[in-house]
């Protein structure tokens, strides 16, 4: 049975090196043409060219996606870009639109090309033919399921990825005309404006009276999905072959990228290690839900969704975290760890620290000092450095997080 790549995504270098650090076999990051996420902070080729020696160091790969679906306009600029994509060393190319395939094939024979989940591919025969157009992975529509990707596997001998983790779009494999209609901004194009996210009222048909639905707001989604989680269901997409397990949110924070690729770098680990007694560990759940930001749903993996894949009704109270510091260094015999603050802290707040390998503890702050040594209550300046008295080892690129 073959251990699958875990594909993070990063938005700029540092979550770049947060994924990696955090367990990821390959990041995808997006240039700054191309690509369907225009307000991620994205990479310059200089960016790119640290972030892949970065991955280079831990083994992991790093991919860019060039995504869109392009006009003519579009294609200026494609030839020079694909060709600076292979000379710095890119893994793989993540590409919807034919001419771009074709374009990238001819500038840059060696880049090896996945085909993205925006040219929609649900069945095998559509897999087998983008086969035969020289594509050496197939990125699957959010919509097909487990059954599907069985038999897809089955029929053709193609890498396969298919999305685990994040959120979920209301159309149909992202393809969607809402943003350019309320908005003039082009989904698929980059310039998504999440229009299915908005709360809307509702009016009863031929009046100007609105719905009264509930007392609260609260209750105004009538289009935005739940968030995908397939936490407890890693082990049947390796036995069914996907070769890629893909966690979305390019634009998410370091804390929810750190916290999601720890959890499934865990799940994967401990299945391949001893696949007939893998359980699922319940503090592998709680921890998703730490950096969830909607309600959770398997999505179409086992059923057609219905209302209760989406956000109607009551919203599920989440838990909220907030990313306070990140840990630079460690004194063992003091011990002492000099945190960079992210978040403000202050004596006498319960927090979290977490690293790589799924390590976690918790601890009240009892003491700290500033850069100055002197005694301080409450870190409150944004980046500032403070050395805080912990119970057990730290290391760097640890966390701290506490509870809102």
């Amino acid at each position: 049975m073959k251990k699958p790549e875990l594909l993070a995504p990063a938005g700029d270098l540092e979550k770049l090196k947060f994924a990696v650090h955090y367990g990821a076999d390959a990041v995808y990051i997006g240039g700054k043409q191309f690509g369907l996420r225009a307000k991620a902070g994205n990479f310059d080729y200089e960016d790119m060219k640290e972030g892949i020696a970065f991955a280079n160091r831990y083994g992991s790969k790093v991919y860019v996606a060039a995504n869109i679906i392009a006009h003519n306009e579009d294609l200026t600029g494609a030839e020079a870009f694909f060709e600076q994509l292979a000379d710095i060393g890119i893994h793989a190319v993540i590409i919807a639109d034919p001419s771009l395939i074709r374009v990238c094939q001819r500038v840059a024979p060696d880049l090896e090309i996945h085909l993205s989940t925006q040219a929609s591919v649900t069945n095998w025969r559509s897999v087998l033919f983008w086969k035969h157009q020289g594509v050496e992975r197939v990125v699957l529509a959010r919509e097909v399921t487990m059954g599907e990707i069985e038999k897809i596997k089955e029929k053709v001998d193609v890498e396969i990825e298919t999305f685990i983790h994040g959120a979920m779009c209301i159309s149909y494999s992202g393809r969607c005309v809402l943003s350019n209609h309320m908005t003039d901004r082009d989904a698929n194009r980059g310039g998504c404006a999440q229009s299915c996210r908005w709360k809307y009222d509702l009016f009863e048909d031929g009046t100007d009276e609105t719905v009264n639905v509930s007392e609260t707001s609260e209750l105004a989604y009538t289009m935005s999905s739940k968030d995908l989680s397939m936490v407890e269901h890693i082990p049947q997409l390796i036995e069914n072959g996907v070769d890629s397990l893909k966690i979305e949110g390019r634009m998410k924070s370091v804390h929810y990228l750190a916290t999601v690729v720890n959890v499934y770098r865990k799940i994967i680990d401990t299945y391949m290690e001893d696949p007939v007694n893998f359980h699922i560990d319940q503090e592998w759940i709680d921890e998703i839900w730490k950096a969830a930001q909607r309600s959770l749903t398997t999505a179409f993996y086992f059923k057609d969704p219905s209302e209760e894949d989406q956000l109607f009704g009551k919203p599920e109270q989440i838990p909220k975290y907030n990313f306070c510091g990140l840990v630079l260094d460690y004194d063992g015999q003091t011990q002492l760890a000099t945190i960079q603050q992210r978040n403000p802290f202050k004596i006498g707040d319960d927090v979290e620290f977490f690293g790589p390998d799924f390590y976690r503890f918790q601890q009240k702050i009892t003491w700290m000092i500033d850069e100055n040594e002197n005694s301080i209550d409450i870190a409150k300046q944004p980046m500032m450095k403070v050395k805080v008295k912990v119970d057990k080892p730290v290391t760097y690129f640890n966390m701290m997080r506490k509870q809102r």
